[in-house]
């Protein structure tokens, strides 16, 4: 019988607070056990293994940062979608560096799996930052994809300790969100 209060999501908030602290690489089946204080076996009645609780973790991860960008860019267009968006994503893997990686590279199940709708939610955050630029249909997905890229690449860079040169690294960002915004106002028709 599944301990009392011990249910999936308890199971996998545990592993995303966990995943968060140490890291992904180090989540396993018994360190959630450990902090959830039940033995191991207790959870596979709430999770089928430690794929399927990093598949969790990715679905709470994507939900999370869905909501956390929608919020942020509620009202906003242009340059302001855009810096909100990105400072959204930066402050989300600061904080959930152990959610975020589960969810990247991270394949849904199929079109009802929650990660599908969770990511479809996060993408289309990002998509909306486009409706401020004149960028051409047949060229959004690029931007999307370049937006997804540069983010990903330099809030990763930062939360491993990968920029040791003495710039300020929040005037990088900056830098780099205005370039962004120039190229976007650029790839418009001419």
């Amino acid at each position: 019988m599944p301990r009392a209060g011990l249910v999936p999501a308890t199971v996998t908030g545990a592993a995303a607070d966990l995943a968060d602290e140490v890291g992904l690489a180090q989540l396993s089946i018994s360190a959630v056990a450990e902090r959830l204080g039940v033995r191991s076996p207790s959870l596979y009645k709430h999770v089928d293994g430690l794929a399927d609780l990093v598949h969790r973790v990715a679905v709470l991860g994507a939900v999370d940062l869905g909501d956390a960008l929608q919020e942020a860019m509620q009202g906003r267009a242009g340059a302001d979608a855009l810096a909100a968006a990105a400072q959204t994503v930066r402050t989300f893997v600061k904080a959930h560096p152990g959610r975020y990686a589960a969810t990247v590279g991270a394949t849904p199940a199929g079109p009802d799996d929650p990660l599908a709708l969770a990511m479809a939610r996060t993408l289309d955050s990002f998509a909306a930052v486009l409706h401020g630029y004149t960028i051409p249909p047949d060229q959004r997905v690029h931007a999307v994809r370049m937006l997804r890229s540069v983010l990903h690449g330099f809030v990763t860079l930062e939360t491993a300790n990968g920029f040791q040169m003495d710039t300020d690294v929040d005037g990088s960002f900056a830098w780099v969100i205005a370039f962004i915004d120039r190229g976007l106002r650029a790839a418009g028709p001419s």
